[in-house]
């Protein structure tokens, strides 16, 4: 996975209510060379998406995001998750992940909170929501403390500031919905999803 970030910084959020839809949309993020995927749990199919994404052998690294409990850490990775993204920071989360040797991006956006899942032994976390926690600005202040902390801001992303993100060092990727167009999936445009993965790359090629 760190690999594969290094090529692509960037992990898009899939939010289905179709396990159909849902492997459609994974598709077509790989076609515009996005291969690290969030599946989030914000629909009442969301566990049945993640396991079809799964199930097909895309090839993409799949992911379960908006984990809110160990019950549903434990019920993603039954249905195959590779990693675990939660909005908040969760001790039993963390623990439960840890336990597995799973990867595990708990969401931060103050000091304190980086402090404890420093002391957790994480060196890498969810920065959420960037844009309303203050963005690169506030990254900067909490990279220069905690200097060996390493970043994935999400909540706010966009094309026009991709870049402003991913130039900070301490930035391992940006995730985001803005790739996946509600509009565009639901006209099943999945070439505007795979012209939008494209643009995103390109920004953090360059």
């Amino acid at each position: 996975m760190a690999d594969q970030l290094k090529e692509a910084p960037i992990v898009p959020l899939v939010q289905a209510d179709d396990p159909d839809v849902a492997l459609k949309t994974v598709q077509a993020l790989q076609a515009g060379g996005l291969n690290i995927i969030e599946v989030v749990l914000r629909t009442d199919a969301a566990m049945e998406c993640l396991e079809a994404i799964v199930k097909a052998d895309t090839g993409a690294v799949v992911g379960a995001g908006t984990v809110l409990s160990p019950e549903q850490a434990e019920e993603v990775v039954r249905r195959g998750a590779e990693f675990i993204v939660s909005p908040g920071l969760n001790d039993d989360i963390v623990r439960y992940c840890q336990s597995k040797k799973l990867e595990v991006f708990p969401g931060v956006n103050t000091p304190t909170e980086v402090q404890r899942a420093w002391n957790f032994g994480l060196r890498a976390v969810k920065f959420f929501p960037a844009g309303l926690a203050g963005g690169a600005p506030m990254l900067k202040a909490l990279s220069s403390v905690f200097r060996d902390m390493r970043f994935m801001p999400t909540g706010g992303v966009s094309a026009s500031n991709l870049n402003e993100y991913l130039s900070l060092p301490s930035v391992i990727a940006c995730g985001g919905s803005w790739l996946t167009s509600q509009k565009a999936i639901d006209e099943g445009d999945y070439a505007a999803v795979t012209a939008l993965a494209k643009e995103a790359l390109a920004i953090a090629k360059g």
